[in-house]
């Protein structure tokens, strides 16, 4: 029959499981799983659909579905910032 100190130190093993747990489960699943596929680079002529897509939702820049990609190549080069020197 169990006593109540050994109630107690189940009790406290189980809480120091769980944050170990806790604490596992943050470092595997707290960071980027997939992280988000890089800008791309060179001339927006050359960029896919998908590419000029994305490179504008990640501006905030909501491309519209029906677009062309003719639309979608001159709203990217209208926000593209030029280097500075």
């Amino acid at each position: 029959m169990p006593t109540p100190i050994d109630r107690a130190l189940n009790s406290k093993l189980q809480a120091f499981a769980g944050v170990v747990t806790a604490a596992a489960a943050w470092s595997i699943w707290g960071q980027d799983m997939f992280p988000k596929e890089a800008d791309p680079t060179g001339d927006p002529d050359r960029w896919t659909m998908e590419e000029l897509r994305r490179w504008l939702a990640a501006r905030n820049l909501h491309p519209n579905s029906k677009d062309t990609k003719e639309q979608l190549v001159e709203r990217v080069k209208a926000n593209l910032r030029t280097p500075r020197a």
